[in-house]
């Protein structure tokens, strides 16, 4: 009798119920699954679909779909299977960040993205299993706006001691060492741990690159650890169904809430020498600059995810969290409106709307949690003088034109950003 072959996906939900049933299991026999060509399908698929630059063999989608993907996949395949596959060197890109700082983006080929994306498949259900609640970065069927939310109800229980420590350049400085450590945990199988190996060395001595497909896999399971011992401090000082302590990661952004009472101020002072003492066991460096206690009581704020976050009173009278987006994410967007606008000044304003509509899409995608109304109306407000700006400069005129044409108009009409909409939750 002949078996019929395990799909991808029924293999990915065996692994991690496995791994979910076994948390001391070490999984072997799994390079041969990263080798199959259907998984080395799956993975070029998802390639495709996150796009992005090519690598620094400049080799494009395009070329290797007007050369024949089955040919490329194979290609790989051969090279996986006789053990003579290198990684490329990563080509670097700077992006700018705030304060006028920028991170520095490793970007593979993408032939190195299909490999890294198949052994993605086959190892992330392992550590899936062992992740915890509060970890949200980069995992499937979870999002930024849950840690959000999760923060926020913390808030609204009571805790509102927060520890926000700030972890120095995070991804740089992860000790390759100590991650396959971690890894080899969870898996028995040489051919795997030298393919990551290899992954993880072409990039430099140390760090999981930022833009590597396997890097938030990686990064997450280099601070399990740290995850664990939170949840470890939950349970030891809950009291009934009420939680003491809570916290909410998502990649190397971690901020922990802890009850106000002042018979809890020892709970502040162990889960922040625990915490220390995690990090230091990680060699991770806390940025003391930005690291600092906030008690929302005396009426200081923090922030998350680029979040501003403080408690404020209802119209009931019950305190409740206030969260809004940060000042300066907000001018940040507007600076980069701004230069859209001066660079295409003499442009039609329909490609002005065509560069600027996607950028507000997806600020306001990602901001349209808790309280953002008011600053949702500022950008619109902002935005909408800019284009009338725009028309009436095309015509030689000065002003705004408020009475040639209606707001409607732009928005139908021209088909100008409209949907400011922020999705309320209860108790927020």
């Amino acid at each position: 009798m002949i078996k019929t072959p395990i799909s991808l996906q029924d293999l990915r939900r065996r692994i991690y119920v496995k791994a979910k049933a076994e948390p001391t299991w070490r999984f072997w026999g799994l390079y041969v699954h990263i080798c199959k060509m259907e998984t080395l399908h799956e993975a070029y698929q998802l390639a495709k679909r996150n796009d992005g630059a090519p690598g620094i063999d400049g080799v494009t989608f395009e070329a290797i779909e007007e050369s024949g993907v089955e040919s490329f996949l194979k290609q790989i395949r051969d090279e996986l299977d006789n053990n003579t596959y290198q990684p490329m060197p990563v080509r670097k890109k700077e992006i700018p960040k705030d304060g006028g700082k920028v991170r520095v983006l490793s970007i593979p080929s993408i032939r190195d993205r299909v490999v890294q994306g198949a052994l993605k498949l086959i190892l992330e259900p392992i550590f899936e299993a062992d992740f915890q609640s509060g970890s949200y970065g980069y995992r499937p069927k979870r999002s930024a706006h849950e840690a959000v939310n999760r923060v926020a109800q913390a808030i609204i229980q009571g805790q509102t001691r927060i520890i926000d420590l700030d972890l120095r350049a995070y991804f740089d400085n992860v000790q390759h060492s100590l991650l396959l450590e971690k890894v080899a945990r969870r898996i028995q199988d040489a051919s795997v741990m030298k393919l990551l190996k290899m992954i993880l060395k072409s990039t430099g001595t140390k760090g999981v690159p930022q833009g590597g497909v396997i890097s938030p896999v990686l990064s997450n399971v280099y601070l399990t650890e740290v995850d664990r011992m939170l949840e470890k401090a939950i349970a030891t000082t809950r009291r009934g169904q009420y939680p003491n302590v809570q916290y909410a990661r998502y990649a190397d952004d971690l901020v922990v809430l802890i009850d106000s009472h002042p018979r809890h101020e020892w709970i502040v002072k162990a889960v922040e020498k625990r915490l220390r003492e995690e990090l230091a066991k990680l060699r991770v460096e806390i940025n003391e600059e930005k690291s600092r206690m906030v008690d929302l009581s005396k009426g200081e704020s923090f922030s998350f995810l680029g979040f501003e976050y403080r408690r404020v009173h209802s119209r009931t009278g019950k305190w409740r969290p206030h969260y809004v987006p940060k000042l300066k994410k907000r001018t940040a967007l507007l600076r980069k409106l701004k230069d859209i606008f001066q660079r295409n000044v003499s442009q039609p304003v329909h490609r002005v709307i065509e560069l600027i509509n996607p950028i507000l899409q997806g600020w306001v995608r990602y901001f349209a949690v808790g309280h953002s109304s008011r600053c949702f109306s500022y950008v619109k407000r902002w935005v909408e003088k800019k284009i009338r700006r725009h028309l009436m400069r095309a015509r030689g005129r000065r002003g705004f034109g408020w009475k040639r044409w209606s707001s409607q108009w732009l928005y139908t009409t021209l088909g100008l950003f409209n949907n400011y909409r922020v999705v309320y939750r209860a108790n927020s």
